[in-house]
């Protein structure tokens, strides 16, 4: 395409956004009511989705080893794990560091269990990470079929209610958002369909002189990404500037537990892009789907 051709499409889409002021309106206002739907839904998908990693990272397994294994025995099950194909990482934690971490853990009354030092009845441990948290269940599994595995502990039922939890969520989450999205394309679609058919006649005269279908689609192609843009400008700034006050509310509240806001850099930058992208689509796709039966001439 010639620039001077392209210039003469963006001049027209421009021209056309200013003569049909009203149904701009409509148009801008049915994407901003939308994708200020979608935002809000993004940023509570995209804060469950950071706090589900945390959770989901902090899963391992613990594999008590079998009190009457020898260091050879030991290495043998510490191999067996690791050729485990799920296996990211395996940490060894002495009885005595079970022991300290046992005592610590109780704070002033951990006095009671140094007691134990002398006679330790707790486990050396293998403590188990998988690449994949979702495999930490058949990852367990496995290795309790290993020899010298006396225990493994990896929390069963919590863990499987816990990642069936969090897989509902994303689902219901992306499935709101994605009928948020066809909706805005319908809203829109039908939005600018009623100003092209006020063009109809300019249209016809274009096709029956000899336009190409792509010259007269271009300046409508246009004038949908136009609104699309505009219809996301009001939503980024209302849900950015909600959120950058929510972490100064909210985050000294919950500093320190296993929930964190995610940080609003470069949170901003990607709520920005999703809804600047997801406007733009849902601009030009209604402008398409509007334009392409008058072109039938």
């Amino acid at each position: 395409m010639k620039p001077r051709t392209l210039l003469r499409h963006f001049r027209e889409s421009f021209k056309s956004l200013a003569r049909n002021g009203w149904m701009t309106f409509a148009s801008v206002s049915a994407v901003t009511v939308t994708l200020l739907l979608v935002g809000v839904f993004l940023v509570l998908m995209m804060n469950l989705n950071n706090v589900a990693s945390e959770i989901e990272n902090d899963v391992e397994i613990r594999v008590h080893i079998d009190l009457t294994a020898t260091e050879e025995d030991q290495a043998v099950l510490r191999k067996e794990i690791e050729g485990i194909p799920e296996v990211q990482t395996i940490d060894f934690s002495s009885k005595d560091a079970e022991l300290k971490g046992l005592v610590d853990s109780f704070g002033e009354d951990g006095g009671a269990f140094e007691l134990f030092e002398q006679n330790n009845p707790l486990y050396d441990v293998f403590i188990v990470k998988t690449a994949n948290p979702t495999d930490t269940i058949k990852t367990a599994k496995a290795i309790e079929e290993l020899g010298n595995a006396h225990k493994v502990i990896y929390g069963a039922e919590l863990v499987e209610r816990l990642f069936k939890v969090f897989e509902i969520a994303r689902n219901v989450g992306l499935a709101l958002i994605l009928g948020l999205v066809f909706t805005a394309m319908f809203l829109i679609s039908n939005t600018i369909k009623i100003t092209i058919f006020a063009r109809r006649k300019e249209i016809e005269i274009m096709k029956l002189v000899g336009a190409t279908n792509g010259f007269v689609r271009w300046p409508f192609f246009l004038e949908g990404l136009w609104l699309g843009v505009l219809g996301s400008l009001v939503p980024i700034g209302i849900i950015l500037t909600s959120y950058y006050y929510l972490i100064d509310l909210v985050q000294p509240r919950i500093q320190g537990t296993f929930y964190e806001l995610l940080p609003f850099y470069p949170f901003a930058f990607q709520v920005i892009g999703i809804l600047i992208s997801i406007g733009a689509f849902i601009g030009m796709w209604g402008s398409m789907m509007s334009v392409r039966k008058f072109l039938r001439v």
